[in-house]
């Protein structure tokens, strides 16, 4: 089995990798023909290596375009499972008409509100908007808006999908008088009450959509659960206090995926070629 890594801290421990840096692809075209699986390519890499090559790559395409920003994964959802999407709005900047984009979120989403930055994670470029002055200044700085209701949390579940199973969930909890749950921006974590519904719920999700490496947000208001969005490359902390090796579990889905018939490499340590 051969296995090319484009992302060797993502790959630490997996047997038989042959790590190459993204910008060398062509130079070493050839290898890569031959791989049986590479592993986390970048973004641009991905549809030529799909499309192009024929090769299977982890995560998957789907996993990809899915997780690319924030709207692609809630049109997903939308498409899938809408009444576990908090409220969204996802609308274009109008130069020439802010005050008419401010009164639709006003209407339909009110004080405060949640906007978010397209392409961003670890709580980065999200803001809570308390009033109408910080809701230009979002718009200002932003060519797409996507912009949530505020849902009465104080926590999120992180639910960690790897392969075809999810393998970890934790609660990440702010800390008091915070908005952002992420443990980057100060929160904490609990391995205790996890909710077997809500792992259910990104269980179903996962194979709906054809999701394989993901670490999905969900909030529990009421009875109801839903997804805040999800991270193709997500933070592994929580994991290792669990004990819970994800390159061990990427390894096992690969090889399942490839079948009895390709020998096992054995641990042989790692190689760059390039």
């Amino acid at each position: 089995m051969k296995l090319i890594s484009f992302n060797p801290f993502r790959t630490i421990g997996i047997p038989g990798i042959t790590y190459i840096k993204p910008e060398n692809l062509f130079k070493e075209i050839e290898i890569v023909k031959e791989a049986d699986y590479i592993l986390f390519p970048e973004y641009w890499q991905v549809n030529l290596l799909v499309y192009g090559l024929g090769k299977k790559i982890f995560p998957n395409i789907s996993t990809f375009h899915l997780g690319h920003n924030k709207i692609e994964m809630t049109r997903g959802l939308w498409a899938t499972f809408p009444e576990n999407v908090p409220y969204t709005k996802i609308m274009g900047r109008n130069d020439s008409a802010v005050a008419a984009t401010i009164d639709v979120v006003e209407d339909e989403l009110g004080y405060p509100c949640v906007a978010k930055e397209i392409k961003n994670s670890m709580g980065q470029g999200v803001f809570l908007v308390n009033n109408k002055q910080e809701l230009k200044e979002y718009i200002n700085r932003n060519e797409t808006l996507y912009i949530q209701e505020k849902l009465p949390i104080d926590r999120d579940l992180r639910v960690v999908y790897v392969g075809n199973q999810v393998i970890a969930a934790y609660w990440r909890i702010a800390q008091e008088g915070s908005f952002h749950n992420n443990v980057a921006k100060g929160g904490s974590y609990s391995f205790e009450n996890i909710p077997i519904a809500a792992v259910d719920l990104v269980d179903r999700i996962a194979k709906e959509l054809g999701i394989n490496h993901a670490g999905f947000d969900v909030v529990e208001v009421g009875d109801k659960y839903y997804i805040l969005e999800f991270n193709v490359l997500f933070g592994n902390e929580g994991l290792k206090s669990l004990g819970v090796s994800v390159e061990d579990k990427i390894y096992e889905y690969i090889l399942s995926d490839l079948g009895p018939h390709k020998p096992i490499t054995p641990p042989m340590g790692k190689k760059r070629i390039s």
